[in-house]
């Protein structure tokens, strides 16, 4: 339990640190923060209870997207303020240098199928945040959006 008490720490420090880097207005930074714990605590359970590491990841970016939108509307500032914090955590960059590194050193059937487990993840990681966006945007028909004297 302290090691994933730990893991949390760390996970809010490293996100706060990537909304520092895209310039996220300091007044908001813990908010995204926030998110991204929220992202990592449900990205590592859900493979604690049985379910693969890419519906985790799809789970845990629709719940950063889903937030984001909700905190984006209630605090009156773009989605991308809070959502590319909240899905840092996500971003398969061990698998990807896994990748690589066994295709280097001539595994090619191991960096296959990193390789596959990495552009599944993105996908699905991607897949969360569009079925989140699309959730808040029911009810809003192409003209009521783009149109403005209709």
């Amino acid at each position: 339990m302290a090691m994933f008490a730990l893991e949390l720490g760390l996970c809010f420090v490293a996100t706060i640190a990537f909304a520092i880097i895209f310039n996220i207005p300091l007044r908001l930074v813990w908010w995204g923060g926030f998110i991204g714990v929220g992202t990592w605590a449900i990205y590592s359970l859900m493979p604690v209870l049985g379910l693969s590491l890419v519906f985790s990841a799809a789970v845990a970016a629709f719940f950063a997207s889903f937030v984001s939108q909700w905190f984006a509307r209630f605090m009156k500032v773009p989605v991308t303020t809070f959502s590319l914090p909240g899905i840092i955590p996500l971003i398969p960059g061990s698998r990807a240098y896994e990748t690589m590194l066994a295709f280097v050193q001539e595994r090619y059937l191991y960096g296959l199928e990193q390789g596959v487990e990495t552009v599944l993840q993105a996908i699905a990681i991607a897949a969360g945040l569009v079925f989140a966006f699309s959730v808040f945007s029911v009810g809003k028909g192409v003209g009521q959006r783009y149109e403005t004297h209709r």
